[in-house]
């Protein structure tokens, strides 16, 4: 798939942002028929990270939701500054 089709936009609550500054990790909704991989790859290749591990759920409205861990190297804020959600 294509990054662009597979991440559609990034999540921020007041919960994801402090995921992003203690487990060093991102939240993103992506299409339903993205896997893992998918996302991992997207992910690296859209913003220049090392991915670590991604967890995926769909949420009770219907929609996918990824919480992307970065490698311990790359840093979750510096990549959602650049995204321009923190």
């Amino acid at each position: 798939m294509d990054p662009y089709d597979v991440i559609l936009y990034p999540l921020m609550t007041e919960a994801t942002s402090r995921m992003i500054e203690t487990e060093n990790k991102l939240v993103f909704i992506v299409n339903m028929k993205a896997t893992k991989t998918d996302v991992g790859r997207a992910v690296e290749e859209l913003y220049e990270v090392a991915v670590k591990k991604v967890n995926v759920l769909i949420t009770p409205r219907g929609k996918k939701k990824a919480f992307v861990k970065l490698h311990p190297d790359y840093k979750a804020s510096d990549v959602a500054i650049r995204l321009g959600v923190l």
